[in-house]
């Protein structure tokens, strides 16, 4: 019974992926790179998988465990997935992206056997697609803007690429997100009518993205908002100058901000800060002998957020350095950061002399909020470069897409056949 099971999942899921990459390879505007990336992100699951992390020994283990409960007792198995425990050999308390995992392992282990690497090449590809979807997107929304930038920015980049495979939490969310995005800019720049299998596909998403990590998603969320509501204002005529899109986008973070706040005390400024405070003082504790972060006097209050953001953003963006740790990940990442630094240069150049790039504002505008402001919440969360270098591989594409848009970096990507 459990062969035929995985047997008719896995042919169900080949089939999807099958016509889903030979459409794409029919229509994508750089269809040319579809297999070579694809590849190289089957190479990262397969070196993901080898070097097994912690967590995706921990999110195996207990997965395999609820599916066996799933076998054996069915209604068990269904509590558990509506619950926060499991036999009472795990408890954990709510939002817990950990325990969700392992319930969506609990039913990914129905087509993969168990089998690790499986597994990892499922969470790999979903992260893929998301990203090929966005890319896709982006190419035939804006011609004007380099086509190859969503491309090296999700596809492409080093760790971008090897966080978001094999069996990482990282797939989930940037899949997620990229796909979502994906969704929304077809809708607002596109015109794509709103079917019911687009909504639910878009809902569904907002759930996966929600449950991996809620304050990414409440972020991605209240800029894709503000953006819909800029988008409107300009389909009625409105919000044309650039101060006016601002305005009203800054409006509806703040009114967004305050309704959530009334919903459920989680989303309270207070509660928030605390938790953020408790982040950082519990990895602080066990990265004191390894390169981190250290900031003077901060507290749980908006002045000591505001006065530390600074730092906490240009420490996510550009840390480590590559004379900061003398490990060769660590070195590896340096080196790619003083790569990533260069881009980051250019793009200001590029701001300072006027060459942009095509992108409308107010996406810009939005995916700039985000990146802004999910940089400096990793940084005052995230002590230890390590974890912050994984943590940031979600919201360094979007930064990469932005920076690459310019006049300047539209040539050197031409340069290199991109």
């Amino acid at each position: 019974m459990k062969l035929l099971v995985a047997l008719g999942l896995n042919g169900f899921l080949l089939a999807l992926l099958f016509f889903w990459i030979r459409h794409h390879h029919r229509t994508s505007p750089f269809r040319g790179w579809l297999l070579p990336l694809l590849a190289l992100k089957l190479v990262a699951c397969l070196l993901a998988c080898w070097l097994l992390s912690d967590d995706a020994r921990y999110f195996q283990r207990w997965g395999l465990a609820l599916t066996t409960q799933l076998w054996a007792e069915p209604g068990a198995w269904l509590h558990t997935m509506l619950g926060d425990s499991f036999e009472q050999k795990l408890v954990f308390h709510g939002y817990s992206n950990t325990f969700f995992v392992i319930k969506v392992l609990s039913v990914l282990n129905l087509a993969s056997g168990g089998v690790l690497l499986l597994n990892g090449l499922y969470f790999s590809l979903f992260a893929f697609v998301g990203g090929w979807e966005l890319a896709t997107t982006l190419a035939r929304l804006f011609p004007a803007t380099p086509k190859a930038a969503a491309l090296l920015a999700f596809l492409a980049w080093p760790t971008v690429v090897y966080w978001t495979a094999g069996l990482t939490k990282e797939c989930l969310l940037l899949g997620s997100g990229a796909w979502l995005l994906a969704f929304v800019l077809r809708w607002l720049y596109g015109a794509e009518p709103l079917r019911p299998g687009t909504v639910l596909g878009g809902l569904l998403l907002v759930f996966l993205h929600f449950k991996m990590r809620f304050f990414f998603a409440l972020l991605l969320l209240g800029a894709l908002a503000g953006l819909v509501v800029v988008r409107v204002a300009q389909h009625l005529g409105g919000a044309q100058r650039r101060r006016w899109q601002v305005l009203l986008f800054a409006a509806t973070l703040a009114a967004g901000g305050w309704v959530g706040s009334e919903i459920n005390p989680v989303f309270r400024l207070n509660k928030f800060t605390n938790q953020l405070i408790r982040n950082y003082s519990e990895l602080r504790e066990v990265s004191r002998h390894r390169p981190h972060i250290e900031y003077a006097n901060l507290a749980p209050t908006v002045e000591s957020m505001l006065q530390n953001a600074p730092k906490a953003v240009v420490s996510t963006v550009v840390r480590p350095m590559p004379w900061e740790d003398a490990l060769p990940a660590s070195v590896a990442a340096g080196l790619e950061n003083v790569l990533l630094l260069l881009v980051l240069v250019l793009a200001v150049v590029a701001m300072v002399r006027r060459q942009p790039g095509q992108l409308p504002f107010a996406l810009v505008l939005a995916l700039g909020f985000y990146c802004l402001a999910l940089a400096a919440l990793l940084g005052l969360s995230t002590p230890n470069l390590g974890t912050l270098n994984r943590y940031r591989s979600v919201m360094l594409p979007y930064l990469l897409l932005l920076a690459l848009q310019n006049d300047y970096a539209a040539r050197w990507l031409r340069r290199i056949g991109l």
